[in-house]
C-alpha cells in the first residue's frame, strides 16, 4: 500500500492517513511541527528511495501567521532555510536584505510599484512590519489608488488628516493572499539559492590556478565528477585527464582549477590534470627551494602523460636548480612523475643565451651547432647522426616540447655534407604531396634515406599518416634511388 500523509499547521483531528492517489513531497513549514525538519526532510527521502510517494500538505488559516512564523524560525536558525544544506552559512544581515528584496517583488506584483512602501524588519526577532505611504487628495480626484488616498478615507483612519498630507497605513500580510505568500516563500528560496550560487562562483574564480583536492562522486564518460568537503561539485573532464588516468568512486583527485563558468545561475567548476600549470604548482608543493622562491620555474611544456620540460632557474649561484629539483637519485621528483601517471620529466637551466637555451632544450641529444634565423624564429640544429633519433625522441615528443620551450621552429640537420646518392624529400613534391612532406619533416626527416631507414610500423606511431600513405612514399623513393 502507498501511504499518503496529510499534514495541517494545527495538527488537530483532520490532519490523518488518508488512501488516495500518490504524491510527491512539495512543502514542509518547521515551525508548524515539533521536531527537526531537516530529520523529516531526510525521511521522506527514504520513503522515496523505498519506492513510496509521500505527499506533505500543510493548511495556511493565516497567512500572516505562517509568514510570520517562518520568519521567527529563521530569526532563530539563520543559517537554515529549505531544501538547501544545513552547512551553508548566510549572516543575518544579507539574509535580511535578501528578505526585503523578496517583499518588494511581491508589493510590486500586488499594487504595481514599491516606490511609497517602508519595509521594516527586525533581524533579532525575525519581526517585520510593511506601510505604505499615500498622500491626501480630495474626495474623487484618487488617480492612482497606491499613492493617493481620497480625504474621507483619510479620515477614517485619523479624522484631522488634512489635503496634501502623508497617510502611512500598515498593510496586512493577509491582505497578500495565500498565493502571493506562497509565491513569496520560493521567489524567497531562489534567491538564497542565487547568493549561494554567487559566493560559490566568487569563491572558486579566486582559486584558479590553485591546486585542489576532490573526491570522485561519480563517474561518467565524459567526465569525471569530482565532490569537496563542502560538497560543492567540480568537473574533471575528460580531455582534461593524463591518458593513464583511471578512477573510481571514493578516490581522492589532484588538479588544477581551471575555469569557472557559469551554467544558467549555477557555476560550473571545471579542473584539469592536463594543464601545464598544474605541473609548476605541483613542483611549489614538492619542492621547498621552488616554493621559498629560491627556484624560478620560468616555463613548462607538456605532452601530458608521455613527456614534460621544466625550465628552472636560480638568484643564488651556489644552488644548482637542477639538482634541487630533481634530487638524489630522483627523489624528489618521484612524487610529481608518480602524480603524472608516470610522465617524464625534462629539467633544464634556464638561460637568456637562445642558442645555449635551444641546445639545452634538445637534451639529451648532444648539440654540435646552431643556426638561427631571430626574423622568422627558426633554428638549424647540426647534429651528429647517431644523436639525431634522441632530439627528435620516441613519436617526435622531445623535438615537439623544445620547439614549444624556445619559441623556435627547430630543423634538425645531419651533421656533414650529405650523401650523394641520397636526395632531399623536397625534390619529391611533383610526386608527393608538400602536407605529407611536411608530417615528415616534423620529426626530422628530410631526405630520402632518412625516410627508408626508418621502420613502417614505427613512421605509422610518430605521424599522423595512414600506413598506405607511407608504404606509398617508400615505394616511390626506392624507384627513385634504384634509377
Amino acid at each position: 500500500m502507498v501511504p499518503t500523509f496529510t499534514l495541517s499547521d494545527e495538527l488537530n483531528t483532520e490532519a490523518q492517513l488518508f488512501n488516495s492517489e500518490p504524491y510527491l513531497i512539495e512543502k514542509i513549514h518547521p515551525e508548524f511541527f515539533n521536531f527537526d525538519p531537516v530529520q523529516f526532510i531526510q525521511a521522506m527521502g527514504k520513503l522515496k528511495k523505498q519506492g513510496y510517494q509521500v505527499k506533505v500538505i500543510y493548511q495556511v488559516r493565516a497567512p500572516k501567521g505562517s509568514l510570520n512564523s517562518f520568519m521567527n524560525y529563521q530569526a532563530r536558525n539563520p543559517t537554515w532555510y529549505p531544501n538547501t544544506k544545513d552547512d551553508k552559512l548566510i549572516d543575518r544581515v544579507t539574509l535580511m536584505a535578501i528578505l526585503e528584496d523578496v517583499f518588494r517583488n511581491a508589493l510590486k506584483k500586488k499594487y504595481g510599484s514599491d516606490d511609497n512602501f517602508d519595509i521594516i524588519i527586525n533581524p533579532d526577532k525575525g519581526d517585520m512590519e510593511i506601510w505604505r505611504n499615500r498622500t491626501v487628495v480630495e474626495d474623487g480626484e484618487v488617480e492612482d489608488s497606491n499613492s493617493e488616498i481620497s480625504l474621507s478615507e483619510a479620515r477614517r483612519i485619523e479624522p484631522d488628516f488634512e489635503v496634501g498630507e502623508e497617510v502611512s497605513e500598515e498593510v496586512k500580510l493577509i491582505q497578500l493572499g495565500r498565493r502571493a505568500i506562497l509565491a513569496l516563500r520560493q521567489n524567497l528560496i531562489s534567491k538564497i539559492h542565487e547568493h549561494d550560487n554567487t559566493n560559490l562562483y566568487k569563491q572558486f574564480k579566486d582559486l584558479i590556478g590553485d591546486i585542489y583536492t576532490a573526491e570522485v562522486h561519480h563517474v561518467r564518460p565524459k567526465a569525471v565528477i569530482l565532490m569537496d568537503d563542502d560538497g560543492n561539485e567540480i568537473v574533471l573532464p575528460k580531455e582534461k585527464q593524463i591518458p593513464s588516468d583511471y578512477f573510481k568512486k571514493g578516490d581522492n583527485v589532484r588538479g588544477i582549477i581551471e575555469n569557472v563558468e557559469l551554467k544558467g545561475n549555477k557555476p560550473q567548476i571545471i579542473m584539469s590534470r592536463t594543464s601545464p600549470d598544474f605541473l609548476e604548482k605541483l613542483f611549489e608543493q614538492e619542492i621547498p627551494e621552488v616554493f621559498d622562491g629560491l627556484i624560478t620555474v620560468k616555463k613548462v611544456v607538456r605532452i601530458p602523460g608521455e613527456k614534460a620540460k621544466v625550465a628552472v632557474d636560480s638568484y643564488d649561484d651556489r644552488i644548482d636548480p637542477v639538482g634541487a629539483c630533481v634530487g638524489m637519485k630522483g627523489s624528489r621528483i618521484h612524487g610529481i612523475v608518480r602524480e603524472l601517471g608516470n610522465e617524464n620529466i625534462d629539467v633544464i637551466n634556464y638561460t637568456s643565451n637562445i642558442q645555449l637555451f635551444i641546445t639545452r632544450a634538445l637534451s639529451p641529444a648532444k648539440v654540435s651547432s646552431v643556426k638561427i634565423d631571430e626574423e622568422k624564429k627558426t633554428a638549424e640544429v647540426f647534429l651528429k647522426v647517431e644523436e639525431v633519433s634522441k632530439a627528435i625522441g620516441r613519436g617526435g615528443h622531445n623535438i615537439k616540447l623544445a620547439c614549444l620551450m624556445t619559441g623556435y621552429e627547430l630543423d634538425v640537420i645531419r651533421e656533414g655534407v650529405v650523401e650523394e646518392e641520397d636526395v632531399e624529400l623536397r625534390e619529391f613534391s611533383d610526386e608527393i604531396e608538400g602536407w605529407i612532406i611536411d608530417e615528415f619533416e616534423k620529426i626530422g626527416l628530410d631526405t630520402a634515406k632518412s625516410v627508408l631507414n626508418q621502420d613502417v610500423v614505427d613512421l605509422v606511431r610518430r605521424t599522423d599518416l595512414e600506413e598506405e600513405t607511407i608504404l606509398e612514399v617508400v615505394r616511390i623513393l626506392k624507384e627513385e634511388l634504384e634509377d
